[in-house]
């Protein structure tokens, strides 16, 4: 099989589905932006050929370039798994007549008001929205819903750019900061009370093989939003019990709804008063280094596993659940540079059985801020045989390493 693979060097975790790929023998032609100097040679090793490209979200520049690489030889894929590819990918790919995600599903997965009409159609409890480049429309439908609202970029990914409006007030602050007097276009939602998680696949032909159930402490909103909060996501090793049962069903009648066939999907919503109610969902991997979190609960490589349901459309492994598993942003205790530690060691020498890996910037390194997400300064990454017992480790990891700033 021959694969287009979509930016294969940046960001770091791209190599590893070049690296599945070529384990499973796939030839793998690249897609980036970089001159292929600057590609490392492990990674250059990995691939079969490599093109440059000005931008890899140029459809034009992307088609032209595609477009030489079928003349050259046969394209059986192209595929992309950073949020910010997957329409243009899909585009490319519908007109160079290539299987895979279709424009219209990468559609719906990025257009926040389209896809929550979709799945109202399809009967999924989802927050009341709507998608608007007007003033007037925005404040009729605050004052149709009520407030708090969720104001956010229609084509978005986590909580990025993603405001909450409390009052007439906020709302037109928002508004303008968004920049909707200038004819730019947001999704406006309904906000939903309740705990956040996600839901994450591995999908072939509409039928899911893999799937996995994860956790935000605090929501996703409130710990990208505030400094001194140590925010965690944890993978629970139970998400084939009958606690997750109607969130897997809902996941699949997502699936069904929104017409996607073979690939990583992710999935959020919430679980509150108003029961599960559907968030969002990309036809994509999980961001914040997920897939290695699963990979080390279930003894398995996940990067390894989409490479075998891509190219032989089945696979033989099955995840063990042996371990919950999940990471911890560890926060600068203010922004400027990064001095010193306190308490690694300690921490080290109580729980080190269980840590999977660390990150800890060099003293010296800038620090980045809050919006940057859960992996812009230290992190560390954990597992356990108990879910609950993992989240007491991460509280102990959260209060007792500090990341000292000057």
């Amino acid at each position: 099989m021959h694969v287009l693979f979509v930016e294969p060097g940046f960001p770091r975790n791209q190599r590893e589905f070049v690296r599945a790929l070529a384990e499973v023998g796939a030839r793998v032609t690249g897609l980036g932006e970089a001159p292929v100097e600057a590609l490392d040679d492990e990674l250059k090793g990995w691939l079969h050929a490599y093109e440059q490209v000005p931008s890899v979200v140029d459809e034009a520049a992307m088609f032209d370039v595609v477009q030489m690489v079928q003349a050259r030889e046969p394209v059986d894929r192209l595929e992309a798994t950073v949020e910010a590819h997957i329409m243009a990918a899909a585009h490319v790919r519908e007109r160079c007549d290539i299987p895979g995600t279709s424009t219209r599903t990468a559609w719906l997965c990025r257009d926040k008001p389209a896809m929550k009409e979709a799945l109202r159609e399809a009967g999924i409890p989802t927050a009341k929205s709507t998608g608007t480049s007007s003033l007037e429309e925005a404040r009729e439908f605050a004052e149709t819903v009520g407030y708090p609202l969720i104001v956010k970029p229609r084509a978005g990914a986590g909580a990025a750019g993603t405001h909450r409006v409390d009052d007439p007030e906020d709302l037109e602050s928002v508004l303008v900061e968004c920049g909707v007097d200038r004819g730019a276009s947001v999704a406006i939602e309904e906000f939903i009370e309740g705990h956040e998680g996600f839901w994450d696949t591995l999908t072939v032909d509409g039928e899911v093989v893999h799937e996995f159930v994860s956790h935000y402490y605090p929501g996703v909103l409130e710990a990208m939003r505030t400094q001194w909060i140590s925010p965690q996501i944890i993978a629970t090793n139970q998400a084939d019990d009958e606690v997750y049962a109607e969130i897997r069903d809902m996941g699949r009648r997502v699936l069904a709804a929104l017409d996607i066939e073979t690939s990583a999907t992710h999935m959020e919503g919430f679980f509150g008063p108003k029961g599960l109610t559907f968030s969002e969902i990309g036809c994509r991997p999980p961001g914040v280094g997920m897939w290695d979190v699963y990979s080390a609960a279930n003894d398995l490589d996940l990067y390894l596993e989409w490479a075998r349901l891509l190219v032989d459309g089945e696979t033989p492994a099955h995840p063990s659940r042996r371990y919950s598993a999940g990471m911890i942003a560890l926060r600068p205790d203010r922004d400027g540079t990064i001095s010193r530690y306190e308490g690694v060691e300690e921490v080290r020498r109580d729980h080190g059985e269980w840590i999977i890996d660390m990150h800890l910037p060099a003293p010296g390194t800038p620090t980045q801020p809050v919006e940057a997400g859960y992996m812009a300064n230290a992190w560390a990454r954990l597992r356990h045989p108990d879910f609950d017992t993992l989240r007491s480790i991460l509280d102990d990891l959260g209060e007792r390493i500090q990341v000292r700033a000057e």
